[in-house]
């Protein structure tokens, strides 16, 4: 799955360390997310695009053939 996530996060001038403090998960975690080795559940998934004030769909999106 591909996400816009660091570029989200560096827009806010976060770190990988500040973005996971304010949605509850650790560093890597996120650091996982960015380089796409790991799919965010639902949850965290929701979690995420409202700290970001978008829709899941704009921060996530299948790979071809994913979907």
């Amino acid at each position: 799955m591909n996400n816009e996530v660091r570029e989200r996060r560096e827009t806010r001038d976060m770190s990988q360390a500040d973005l996971a403090a304010a949605v509850g998960v650790t560093r890597q975690t996120i650091n996982s997310i960015e380089r796409d080795r790991y799919d965010p559940s639902l949850a965290l998934a929701f979690e995420l695009a409202e700290f970001f004030d978008c829709r899941i769909e704009e921060l996530f999106r299948p790979e071809r053939g994913e979907e």
